[in-house]
């Protein structure tokens, strides 16, 4: 009896030990934090036009390598394009007087719940106004929303999981328009590495997909369970919001999806449509 007493107090203590390791593993990786909310407006931006903003604060996990390589990306580009590039994690940067310095607002990553009321008013009026927005990857990834607009009409799908063990995959992408200046330099079927988001449902048929997934070229199942969303399943869209265009990309879980040639194209292209540089201008036709 004594040996059965002391297997199970070490069972339980490994338990315990490994519970506590999967903790504070998750929460270096910045999950189980109480949201952090910015009140004082940044004081520096003080950019030229055309200018971009690029926002990557974090309330939930923490894309530690994608944040850094996107936003290199994302400086190469500005300088490519003689952008004006302003990064910040303050989110009170989200008031009318500094979003209407930017053509286009980039949310780099982004995850939980990062802005205040005030704050969230100030980026619809600036959407319905004829702002652009960028959302790269996390941005449209989070499980929970406090913001039900932001999942609702600005990206328009709820995230509900990605494949585990593995997680990273090689998937084929499907270019459903190929005339499009976001898409048109990919081959009709794009083969790469990432980690490949579902949703609970298909944006469709508010958005213009640019870019889905063939299912049956990864596992979608997280760690055992079937997240699959069958033969619709978009990966990248845009869509019309107000006087405003959104544009959202799934893609980029990975540093290395960054420094692709194509993807990096991609998000070029992405962002000089939603800067208004190129397609039909949008109409007002949904509310605030």
């Amino acid at each position: 009896m004594k040996i059965v007493r002391r297997l199970s107090l070490l069972l339980f203590l490994i338990v315990i030990c490994v519970g506590a390791f999967v903790y504070f593993f998750l929460r270096s990786q910045g999950m189980f934090r109480e949201p952090q909310y910015d009140q004082d407006r940044p004081t520096d931006v003080n950019i030229n036009t055309p200018a971009i903003l690029v926002f990557d604060k974090t309330n939930g996990f923490i894309h530690k390598d994608a944040i850094p390589a996107a936003n290199d990306m994302l400086s190469l580009l500005a300088k490519k394009n003689g952008w004006s590039l302003y990064h910040t994690d303050n989110a009170a940067v989200h008031n009318p007087d500094d979003l209407r310095k930017f053509q286009t607002v980039i949310w780099n990553n982004v995850s939980g719940d990062v802005l205040t009321e005030p704050q969230r008013q100030a980026l619809k009026t600036y959407l319905s106004n004829g702002g652009g927005f960028v959302a790269l990857h996390a941005s449209g990834g989070d499980p929970q929303y406090a913001w039900g607009w932001y999942v609702n009409d600005l990206i328009k799908a709820q995230f509900k999981g990605h494949p585990l063990f593995p997680q990273k995959q090689p998937g084929t992408l499907v270019i459903e328009s190929p005339d499009d200046p976001i898409v048109a330099h990919l081959p009709s079927r794009w083969v790469m590495d990432d980690e490949w988001y579902s949703f609970d449902k298909s944006p469709r048929p508010g958005v213009e997909v640019l870019l889905s997934i063939d299912e049956t070229s990864y596992s979608p199942k997280m760690a055992g369970k079937d997240i699959s969303m069958g033969i619709d399943h978009p990966m990248i869209w845009k869509h019309c919001l107000g006087n405003g265009r959104a544009f959202y990309s799934a893609l980029g879980h990975y540093a290395e999806t960054y420094r692709d040639v194509n993807y990096s194209q991609l998000v070029e292209q992405a962002i000089i449509w939603a800067s208004g540089k190129n397609g039909s201008p949008c109409k007002a036709s949904v509310s605030n």
